[in-house]
């Protein structure tokens, strides 16, 4: 079932009644209140304060869908885990974010589960102590994956090794990570789960394989497009509650043959390893849903493009521009330099707040990175955009920074301004057109502004 709460939401009712949910529409948190355990997903309408607060602790692992007619959504809703905001949407975008949003309930559902099942594994497997610290300590996918690969290199004595996940939503198996020669001649592709290669085969089965010279699997399905003689190859499954997750892959043994030894080395730890996969992969899913920036708690470029997405699709829709302005903070090292690092994280911070102060709440401020910052400009075309930001670069001018912490500190910046459709034709245009202008004031004077005013060649709006 589906909570609509709010006086704006009655028009969606039949649009997502007809796609086979059930709805129940309540005015204020007090009346749906009950109904929130049995609920799928959560749709929000002007809410004060003191109800949010009740909703917030009587929801926790329900996707909230934050739905404005007018300005920002509360930053204590987006700033939640499946949280998600729409300004003005159509039946079908709003329909499309409740899909999206249920199907992220179960990744975080697994996460807690995952957690669960973790606890004490580390303590029962002490051969593995160096590979626990890695794992404790680089949680992101492309750590753990690298670090397996060395070690199955260094135990095994392969010459080459690469690890495959497969993905679920196109049944391909994907190579993530890999090491050795084999792959500078010719690296492979993606391969269906369900073809014919050892590697598919191995992930179907679940059951190891290992295959030495003379095996004629060595030329028929291994050497197909790599142009490298394999001698001796082992691949093993990685599991998930009795699916397959992926395979691991070693090709070649310096000195000789891989050996059963080999194979069963590798195989005591296979569970663990799949464990700690499919750890890392959640994680990067979790990581996904994560949408402000730590230090300023600013949108992070996550949400930007994710909001640079659905304004230029707004955009197509109503026939109106969306513009977006780059802010690159003019010798920011200095400040780093001569006040230390912590002064200029403070900076930062009240730089994002000065930012919001200076403009329209519909407008998106995120951090992009280190000491840049994007705002979106919905509903604005190229000379308003200008103007907002010949604005802002005149009041930063003028604004002293932590006079609270007695430095009395003033900065300016370059700001770059590009604008969907009139310059740019598609997102990532208009992100790299904004970021190109931001770099011209960068190089030439400074504290300015510089704006893409005519489409680049062949310009053709999506």
């Amino acid at each position: 079932m589906l909570l609509l709460i709010g006086p704006g939401l009655d028009s969606f009712r039949e649009p997502l009644e007809s796609r086979g949910y059930k709805i129940g529409s309540f005015t204020s948190i007090e009346k749906a209140i009950s109904e929130v355990p049995n609920c799928s997903a959560i749709i929000i309408d002007g809410i004060d304060y003191a109800s949010l607060k009740k909703l917030q602790s009587a929801s926790k692992g329900k996707p909230k869908i934050h739905v404005s007619f007018s300005g920002r959504p509360r930053r204590s809703v987006l700033g939640e885990p499946l949280a998600y905001h729409l300004q003005d949407p159509s039946p079908e975008e709003l329909a499309a974010v409740i899909k999206r949003s249920i199907k992220d309930t179960g990744t975080v559902a697994q996460i807690a589960t995952l957690k669960e099942r973790n606890t004490g594994l580390e303590s029962d497997l002490r051969f593995l102590d160096d590979l626990n610290k890695v794992l404790n300590s680089a949680a992101d996918q492309g750590a753990v994956l690298s670090f397996l690969i060395r070690k199955f290199m260094e135990r095994t004595g392969a010459e080459n090794c690469a690890i495959y996940l497969l993905n679920t939503e196109t049944g391909q198996l994907c190579m993530e990570d890999k090491a050795g020669p084999v792959w500078a001649a010719a690296p492979r592709g993606n391969m269906p789960v369900t073809g014919e290669s050892v590697q598919a085969e191995v992930v179907r089965s679940l059951k190891p394989t290992l295959i030495n010279s003379g095996d004629s699997r060595i030329g028929h399905k291994l050497e197909r497009g790599i142009r490298h003689k394999t001698k001796s190859y082992i691949c093993l499954p990685m599991k998930s509650r009795g699916k397959g997750l992926g395979a691991i892959e070693l090709i070649n043994k310096k000195g000789g043959e891989f050996t059963r030894k080999d194979l069963a080395d590798i195989l005591r730890f296979t569970d663990y390893i799949s464990l700690a996969v499919e750890r890392a992969v959640l994680y990067e899913k979790m990581q996904e849903l994560v949408i402000t920036d730590d230090l300023t708690k600013l949108f992070n470029t996550r949400y930007m493009i994710r909001s640079i997405e659905t304004e230029v699709l707004r955009s197509k829709r109503y026939g109106n521009s969306v513009s977006l302005i780059f802010m690159d903070i003019d010798y920011f090292k200095e400040v780093n330099d001569n006040y230390g690092h912590l002064i200029g994280s403070k900076l930062l911070v009240e730089m994002g707040q000065f930012m919001l102060k200076n403009l329209r709440e519909l407008d998106v401020v995120a951090r992009y990175g280190g000491d840049e910052f994007v705002i979106i400009l919905p509903q604005t075309n190229p000379q308003k955009a200008v103007q907002t930001a010949e604005r802002l670069r005149r009041s930063l001018e003028q604004h002293v920074f932590l006079k609270k912490e007695g430095y009395n500190l003033k900065v300016t910046a370059s700001f770059g301004v590009a604008s969907y459709p009139e310059s740019a034709g598609s997102r990532e245009e208009l992100i790299r057109l904004a970021d190109e202008a931001m770099y011209k004031v960068k190089h030439r004077t400074r504290n300015g502004v510089y704006a893409i005013a005519e489409p680049a060649p062949n310009h053709t709006a999506e």
